[in-house]
């Protein structure tokens, strides 16, 4: 009986970040597939290589820029799994209470940083 009695938030304002969140995810496997058309180059007719005006340089700029859009696919990937995690806890009811403290997290931090574990006072801990 005492587990009843938790903090958490209502089921209203879970189905409020449910929808929150699914629509990041749309936003952010979107972004995800343009990171990776750009990092495949699938804009490209593949005659960069043959331009008169290829040079050296330029190739070293093409290969950090497709180490950049890696490295943000890398990061995206993570987002959309951290946001996923957080459906998981909207459905276990325990989304929105603090890993550290137990505390209710700011509903306004959980609308900016949806897929957020900590509240401010546990992240200032760290």
């Amino acid at each position: 009986m005492a587990s009843e009695n938790t903090v958490r938030f209502s089921d209203k304002d879970l189905s409020e970040f449910k929808i929150l969140i699914h629509e990041k995810i749309k936003k952010a496997q979107r972004d995800l597939e343009l990171i990776k058309s750009a990092y495949m180059n699938d804009g490209n007719n593949g005659t960069d290589d043959t331009s008169p005006t290829f040079k050296a340089f330029d190739e070293g700029s093409a290969v950090m820029s497709k180490e950049s859009n890696s490295q943000l696919a890398i990061r995206q990937e993570k987002f959309i799994r951290d946001l996923k995690n957080a459906l998981i806890r909207i459905e276990n009811k325990s989304y929105g209470v603090c890993r550290v403290t137990g505390k209710l997290i700011n509903k306004k931090r959980l609308e900016l940083v949806p897929h957020a574990t900590l509240s401010i006072e546990a992240k200032n801990m760290q």
